[in-house]
Parts: C-alpha cells; structure tokens; sequence
C-alpha cells in the first residue's frame, strides 16, 4: 500500500533550516522603499495631473 501523498508534504514543510541563498538583513526591501524614491513620485504626479485634467476637462467643458 503506498504512503499517503500529505505525509511527503507534510515532512517537506516542517522542514525549517535557512537556505544559503537568503538576502542579506540590511538590504532595503517592499513597497514603501520604493514608493520613497523622488523619480517615481515625480512619475506618479505627472500621471495623476493629467488623469485630473483629462476629469475636469471632461466635467467642464465638454
């Protein structure tokens, strides 16, 4: 009779050692690092100013 497949799963999660590949603890990760970056604000302005622009001008005047 085979062993249940969950058994190999299980076994392979509670394994908990560190891989040698991890980054190191220092580096800067995520989202708000990047959002802190003043070219894509600057980016994210322009975009937002003209998606304004393009609402007011379709409330206004059209």
């Amino acid at each position: 009779m085979p062993a249940a497949p969950w058994a190999i799963i299980a076994r392979e999660m509670l394994d908990t050692t560190q891989s040698e590949a991890a980054p190191p603890e220092d580096e800067p990760r995520g989202c708000l690092f990047a959002l802190s970056q003043p070219p894509l604000m600057i980016f994210l302005a322009v975009i937002g100013c003209l998606i304004l622009m393009a609402a007011l001008h379709d409330l206004l005047l059209l």
